[in-house]
């Protein structure tokens, strides 16, 4: 693929040549298509239906612009190197606030209403309290979303809801509490099977988090169905949490980890992908998400083509399931993985999706209670999944809080929240470009709300510190992702990414704030 060298506000950007449609890079006797995702159309054209869980915005009407914008914001250039600004001129109409409402009445039922409410970026930021925080004297701009979301007031009434009236231990004890307890920890279960849209609650499989699970796989699965000179692929852009537990894994069986590379946006070459799979390739895990660099995978093309080699397939959605909405099935991996945190629920729980014949197929990692059916000193038989892979006492009350994130994101829908980040990420990017010696890194044409950038002259450390003084906190770092920042160059990025809750007004403190850093140095 040709590049073309393109000087921005003295930096020098190397991209992806934009004539060469993505269609291209995908080998045509396949006969697929490349899908179109909600972060790379114009906005008013959801008219799609559903190719695959990336492109899931169905078609609803045309939706106003959110209170206090100024639609002038949005005169983006045709000529933007950024890919996923394209169509940028295409602007969605405001939405109309549907006023406060009322979510959550412990005293009658610790769950919440489930009436879908307008979009309305106001009231849902008095859904969270943390908002109301002041740092170094100013409001709090949570820009740190990629690294945890803030918790909605239900999700905290619901875990305090739980430690005084349902505070127990789980299954087969004889009591009401225990009874409550369970009922709770099922129902936070069900809730995730509809959430991704799992064929059956004996799916999901609760554990700490995103990590935990794909340790899981690697450790139980992987032990069993990996073995010397097998191949496992991942991809250049993964988060250390999908590289390492396969390296160990490799160098255990002696099998071999082969790496998909990324062109000059951050985009998975899928010609090269092609020429990886082959017939030992046993299993492939990537990222729906980039947490360092925004960039939306194709993913059910690469489970697709991942499983005509007769290869397993983990999905790590750990920051995608916040910005899109998932279908397990639609996609059809293996394994789907994420973490409660990032989901607006509570830290130490996470999820682990897998087909049910696959974890039928997969034994226990971890050995104890709860997940037996008999234990004799010759032998133990295991219970069936996913409570096998389960073993002790569990996160019960965080994954009730998990359960209660859901059921309030249901209340807003994802595509509206899509829609409300995709504004933002459009509108935070044509300003960022205007900062001279700015530089974005990761310009996917599908890309998510992350916008990680380095600032000519200052170390990032110092970019998230200057920021930290005036109540804006972002990430500063390598985001446990070193391979995907240093294939563009680069150790570390300062990385603002955007949820449900930010608004127009966190764009403009964080721009001011850079600009007043810049001119420090001008």
């Amino acid at each position: 693929m040709h590049a073309h060298l393109i000087l921005h506000h003295d930096c020098l950007v190397n991209f992806g040549d934009p004539s060469v449609p993505p269609q291209a890079a995908f080998p045509a006797a396949s006969g697929m298509q490349l899908p179109i995702s909600p972060f790379s159309m114009p906005l008013p054209e959801f008219d799609l239906p559903f190719p695959n869980f990336e492109a899931s915005l169905p078609t609803i009407p045309a939706l106003p612009a959110l209170a206090n914008d100024d639609l002038a914001k949005f005169a983006l250039s045709a000529a933007s190197p950024f890919y996923f600004l394209e169509h940028a001129g295409a602007l969605s109409q405001p939405i109309a606030s549907a006023g406060p409402a009322t979510l959550y009445e412990p005293e009658v039922l610790p769950e919440l209403a489930a009436v879908r409410r307008q979009f309305d970026v106001t009231t849902i930021r008095r859904d969270f309290p943390i908002l109301n925080e002041k740092v170094n004297g100013y409001p709090l701009v949570w820009l740190d979303n990629a690294a945890t979301t803030q918790k909605p007031q239900a999700v905290i009434d619901r875990l305090k809801y739980f430690y005084e009236h349902e505070n127990s231990n789980i299954h087969r004890a004889a009591h009401e509490l225990a009874a409550r307890a369970t009922d709770a920890y099922e129902d936070a279960r069900q809730k995730v099977t509809q959430f991704l849209n799992a064929p059956s609650a004996k799916d999901i499989v609760f554990v700490r988090g995103a990590t935990e699970a794909i340790n899981l796989v690697a450790q139980s699965w992987g032990r069993k169905f990996i073995g010397k000179d097998d191949e496992i692929i991942v991809s250049t852009i993964e988060h250390h949490a999908n590289i390492v537990p396969w390296q160990m894994l490799c160098a255990e069986k002696g099998a071999k980890l082969r790496v998909i590379p990324v062109d000059d946006s951050g985009q998975i070459l899928l010609d090269e992908y092609e020429r990886l799979l082959n017939p030992r390739t046993k299993l492939v895990s990537f990222t729906a998400v980039s947490n360092a660099l925004g960039t939306v995978t194709p993913a059910q093309q690469m489970v697709q083509m991942a499983h005509r080699y007769g290869a397993r397939v983990l999905v790590d959605g750990a920051q995608a399931v916040s910005h899109m909405r998932v279908d397990v099935q639609h996609l059809d991996c293996d394994f789907y993985v994420f973490s409660g945190h990032k989901v607006f629920g509570p830290t130490g729980i996470g999820v682990l999706y897998g087909k049910q014949d696959v974890l039928a197929d997969t034994p226990p990692w971890q050995g104890g209670g709860n997940m037996i059916v008999d234990v004799t000193f010759e032998k133990t038989i295991y219970q069936a999944p996913p409570t096998r892979f389960e073993a002790g006492t569990g996160n019960i009350a965080d994954a009730v809080g998990l359960g209660a994130a859901i059921a309030y994101l249901d209340t807003i829908g994802m595509e509206n929240i899509a829609r409300h980040e995709h504004e933002l990420l459009l509108f935070a990017t044509e300003e960022m470009l205007k900062i001279p010696g700015l530089c974005i890194i990761g310009t996917a044409k599908e890309k998510a709300g992350v916008l990680s950038f380095v600032l000519e002259g200052y170390k990032t450390e110092d970019v998230g510190a200057a920021l930290n003084r005036e109540g804006i906190a972002v990430r500063s770092g390598h985001h446990c992702a070193q391979p995907t920042l240093r294939r563009f160059g680069q150790e570390t990025s300062v990385r603002p990414s955007l949820a449900l809750y930010n608004s127009y007004e966190d764009i403009d403190r964080m721009i001011a704030a850079l600009r007043r850093l810049k001119n420090l140095r001008a």
